[in-house]
């Protein structure tokens, strides 16, 4: 089969063709019509996640799917052939595994729920990582009914969902995010402020009293900023700066690991309710690979890219 893969460490990431896969004991068998991209995938290839195990070449990329099952291993019983199902794979991809390819065999232990009638493979593939990181990072500061918080990195991935969660939740939100993503979070409730000198001023002139709690998906001295503006270490939250979380005393425990059938079931029940949308900024077949992570590197998109074998 076709995958997205490297033969070695710090190689770039390639179209290549791998073994097929075949649903082993307790495993599904999916044919994948999705696959989510995130930040973490390109730093599996480069070998930054080497601690976590020990990787099998050719290393397919890829932890966000939405597809249907093909086939179902001895002993699996949660899923049967032709359900359309969407999760993410936490324990992969350390060999051939990954998502980024036209079909994978996953344990149906892995945190896959099935996808509701009527949702795009592409919005369900984009939902799991970044949908479970937004629901953590927003839950670890509640209560924020009738509070104000602040969300950097709020037209990202994980921002988008994170500023509809906390409205949800019945937050005042203020997003910072480049100005050509201003109009979308207006339209979502959001107060939409610009990056760079005078941030803490603006975010004051915004809020109008005290910032109650702080999301930081960006990294880069925002915690640091966060303090400035008077927040208590535990109404802070980073999900990009650990060294200044360990240094400060600040939350830094939201990430991937909190998915489960249940959450990813809660999400999409959101979305099937108009309560939360996932914004996709770019749909890319699998040989444009690499133009799909030069997008994600600029940094400036609205939501998520999405791969689509």
């Amino acid at each position: 089969m076709r995958a997205i893969a490297v033969n070695e460490y710090g190689a770039m990431p390639a179209l290549m063709e791998v073994p097929d896969p075949q649903a082993g004991p307790g495993q599904v068998l999916i044919k994948v019509e999705a696959a989510g991209i995130n930040p973490f995938d390109r730093m599996i290839a480069d070998g930054a996640l080497q601690p976590i195990g020990p990787a099998q070449f050719p290393l397919v990329l890829g932890v966000d799917l939405a597809g249907i099952v093909e086939a179902v291993g001895e002993g699996a019983g949660r899923f049967a052939p032709g359900e359309e199902l969407f999760g993410v794979l936490l324990i992969a991809p350390w060999g051939s595994a990954g998502t980024y390819a036209e079909r994978v065999a996953v344990s149906e232990d892995q945190p896959l729920a099935r996808v509701p009638q009527g949702l795009d493979p592409i919005v369900a593939a984009a939902l799991p990582t970044a949908g479970s990181t937004a629901l953590e990072i927003v839950e670890s500061l509640e209560p924020l009914s009738g509070k104000t918080a602040v969300l950097v990195g709020a037209a990202g991935g994980v921002g988008t969902i994170a500023v509809q969660l906390a409205k949800n939740a019945g937050a005042a939100v203020i997003g910072l995010a480049s100005e050509q993503h201003h109009q979308w979070l207006s339209s979502h409730g959001v107060i939409p402020v610009t990056y760079g000198e005078g941030v803490a001023d603006r975010i004051r002139s915004a809020a109008g009293a005290a910032v109650d709690a702080f999301l930081d998906t960006h990294g880069g001295g925002y915690v640091e900023l966060a303090l400035e503006l008077g927040v208590r270490p535990e109404r802070i939250d980073t999900i990009a700066d650990f060294q200044a979380g360990k240094k400060y005393g600040v939350k830094t425990d939201a990430n991937a690991a909190g998915a489960s059938a249940e959450v990813l079931g809660e999400l999409a029940g959101l979305v099937d309710r108009g309560l939360l949308e996932i914004p996709i900024a770019n749909v890319y077949p699998l040989d444009k690979v690499q133009d799909a992570y030069r997008e994600l590197e600029q940094g400036h998109t609205l939501g998520k890219i999405v791969l689509r074998p």
